[in-house]
């Protein structure tokens, strides 16, 4: 099959690739998350979860992005790394915690925090504190339904695309950042995404997540490759009121996340709201 992107776009990346400034989602040092987050906590099949949320009056309701954190990460590392509630203030940010999980790539005896990989692994413990969530905040009268996003490195961008898959119905537009995820048995529905990618990822191969985003492409009816800020490659819906907006973000770094990337995120989740 064809690459998403044309073979004479890797000579021209070196123009065109966001600059190298990268932040390690595990980077020690970094800044400490603004103290409006509070922690909450879910008792789910006899599991407590928790997770750091942004804190807004009482009754608002808001645009809801949740962030999930890489394999062996954690929801204050993810709050340090991403710092979408200091980006987008309005907006009610949660950053969940992940449970000791058995890496797809890494730690097989899974003594790390992460989240399930597919659909009926696990006992779907992740997909059923994603709901418990959404109908906490449903029964609070703070959710605003046409506006959740969620996005994740790695590990936490492969279960946003699960949740794509998995719980579509909910979702505005995901954000996954060097992930994929394998589609044979999963079912997709248009859904705007931001897909971000180093093209020198020794984990989750480059060539891994071209392959996903042909299989993303193909769902969202992506037309001619259009450029337009540096490291970015847009895909708009091939036929008018069909498909859904893809965006591709190209870094020169490995497996890591551009700290300058959490604004652009950011950037497309406001400009997907119906």
């Amino acid at each position: 099959m064809t690459p998403f992107f044309l073979l004479n776009w890797r000579s021209r990346l070196g123009a065109l690739i966001i600059p190298a400034v990268i932040a390690s989602l595990t980077a020690p040092g970094a800044t400490a998350a603004a103290a409006n987050l509070v922690e909450r906590s879910w008792q789910i099949a006899g599991l407590t979860r928790t997770a750091l949320i942004s804190e807004l009056p009482a009754g608002k309701k808001a645009p809801l992005v949740f962030v999930f954190h890489g394999h062996g990460g954690s929801a204050r590392q993810a709050a340090r790394s991403f710092k979408l509630h200091e980006l987008w203030p309005e907006a009610r940010v949660i950053y969940p915690n992940g449970l000791p999980t058995p890496g797809v790539l890494t730690d097989p005896a899974g003594r790390r925090s992460g989240w399930q990989s597919k659909a009926d692994s696990l006992g779907d413990r992740d997909l059923a504190f994603f709901d418990a969530i959404i109908g906490a905040l449903k029964d609070e009268g703070i959710l605003d339904p046409r506006q959740v996003y969620a996005t994740g490195h790695s590990n936490g961008g492969a279960f946003v695309y699960l949740l794509w898959a998995e719980r579509g119905e909910t979702l505005t537009a995901i954000a996954p950042s060097a992930a994929m995820l394998r589609p044979e048995a999963a079912t997709f529905q248009p859904k705007p995404v931001l897909h971000l990618a180093g093209m020198n990822d020794d984990l989750v191969k480059f060539a891994w997540q071209e392959r996903m985003l042909d299989y993303v492409l193909r769902i969202n009816g992506g037309g001619p490759r259009q450029t337009s800020t540096p490291g970015e490659i847009r895909y708009a819906p091939a036929e008018r009121g069909k498909g859904a907006l893809t965006v591709v973000l190209l870094h020169s770094g490995g497996h890591t996340f551009p700290s300058e990337s959490a604004a652009r995120i950011v950037a497309f989740f406001q400009s997907t709201k119906p």
